[in-house]
């Protein structure tokens, strides 16, 4: 069971070189356009010469009885533990057993030093904490090459192993505004970003330019790679998930350094609480606070006017976030979002419907050519004087925006001591 990312690593790593497993689908949820089609030849192995078919997460009890499944293997992120034992009841009530593969499992051994980001929601700050990490690293003049968590949604053959290093790099491989959010601030850094499908592959070209991988996590997954340094970034305005969702709560357990992001934003009761829970769980753990603050590019355009905000698509989605930093950025300089709803147009109606949390925001929902099309035109319906772009990247490079624009921005500030430089003393 997945959504194209852990569920073909832990196939590829795990299952598919052994003869003691016959796999008989992926389970597809949370990504549009997965559904339907197949993992093919050229990543299934030789076993399967048809591929393996992917189906809907909706036929998982049919699926388990018509091909009398054995064992169900649960590999996705960002779940709260009520909605993995349901997804588990689904499984073992159609006559199957259910099962949760681990890091000792699934993490692949790199040749050289590994440094992972991981959190315990989706949202939390790892994209910025990754580019911090990367900063120090570089400082002290070590080669960095960046793994990032894998989001392929197109050609799964041709998306093997992907480097980016060029913003002609993200044209060529047509990649999707998920994508670009995570590559794109790496390469305006100087950062060069691996992905694809074929983890073991990606890991070996790597090494062959880095002196230090850095593992750059999606959602609250575990690292593919086993880490020598686990940094796990929480996020005290939901504090209390890193004891409830899959698998951040894992990566809680096991983190050498506990980042706790948001400081600036949060009250003092709420970090105090987070860092006591954390503490309690996870006792041998360095704790750093950090603070994101938020910038605009351009304040004079929005200050004061009715805008449209929008926000970084998987954290206020199925990371459960009402609202993110373009939100905070209008308030502080007193702009009025106008609510896109009534506006949204194809998947992204079903997009609110299956978020009702959502706050007068139009997450960037872009998983493919068609959703991009459907943002565009949401976009240009919306009745508004500015618009404020919360997404990582500069959603001007991909749709014909209308109305004037202008980005926020957010980077990483340890606050006090241990410092990130600190938790990376031993690798530099």
């Amino acid at each position: 069971m997945g959504a194209a990312g852990r569920d073909f690593h832990n196939y590829n790593v795990v299952f598919r070189d052994d003869d003691a497993y016959e796999v008989v689908a992926f389970t597809a949820t949370q990504i549009p356009g997965i559904e339907g089609r197949r993992y093919p030849r050229a990543l299934a192995g030789p076993r399967y010469p048809d591929g393996i078919p992917i189906v809907p997460e909706a036929e998982l009890g049919t699926l388990v009885r018509d091909q009398n499944v054995d064992t169900v293997v649960f590999a996705y992120s960002d779940v709260s533990h009520n909605d993995v034992m349901d997804r588990a009841a689904t499984a073992i009530a159609a006559g199957a057993d259910f099962s949760l593969l681990g890091p000792r499992s699934t993490e692949l051994v790199s040749k050289v030093p590994v440094v992972a980001v991981c959190a315990v929601r989706t949202g939390c700050g790892k994209s910025q904490t990754t580019r911090r990490v990367a900063e120090i690293l570089k400082a002290s003049g070590k080669r960095v090459a960046v793994v990032r968590h894998p989001m392929p949604y197109g050609d799964l053959a041709a998306q093997a192993v992907q480097r980016f290093a060029t913003d002609e790099d993200l044209d060529a491989a047509d990649c999707t505004i998920e994508e670009r959010e995570e590559y794109e601030p790496h390469i305006d850094q100087g950062n060069v970003v691996y992905a694809g499908v074929d983890y073991e592959a990606i890991l070996r070209r790597a090494e062959e330019e880095a002196d230090v991988i850095l593992w750059d996590g999606g959602n609250n997954d575990t690292s593919f790679y086993r880490p020598d340094l686990l940094i796990v970034v929480a996020d005290p305005l939901r504090s209390g998930h890193e004891r409830t969702y899959w698998p951040g709560s894992v990566n809680a357990l096991v983190a050498d350094v506990l980042l706790i992001n948001k400081v600036d934003s949060a009250s003092v009761d709420e970090t105090t609480d987070l860092r006591a829970s954390l503490l309690e769980r996870n006792p041998r753990a360095m704790v750093i606070e950090a603070a994101s603050p938020i910038s605009v590019e351009d304040p004079d355009i929005i200050r004061g006017r009715n805008v449209l905000v929008v926000e970084d698509g998987p954290t206020v989605t199925h990371g459960h976030m009402a609202y993110g930093a373009g939100t905070v950025a209008a308030r502080k300089l007193g702009a009025r979002p106008v609510d896109p709803r009534p506006y949204a147009v194809g998947s992204l109606v079903e997009v609110f419907a299956s978020h009702p949390h959502l706050g007068p925001i139009l997450p960037a929902m872009g998983y493919g050519a068609t959703q991009i099309e459907e943002l565009r035109a949401t976009i240009a319906k919306v009745p508004c004087d500015a618009i404020v772009i919360g997404t990582p990247i500069d959603l001007r490079r991909l749709l014909n925006i209308q109305v004037p624009a202008t980005r926020t921005g957010y980077e990483l500030q340890e606050i006090g001591h241990p410092t990130l430089r600190d938790a990376l003393t031993s690798l530099l």
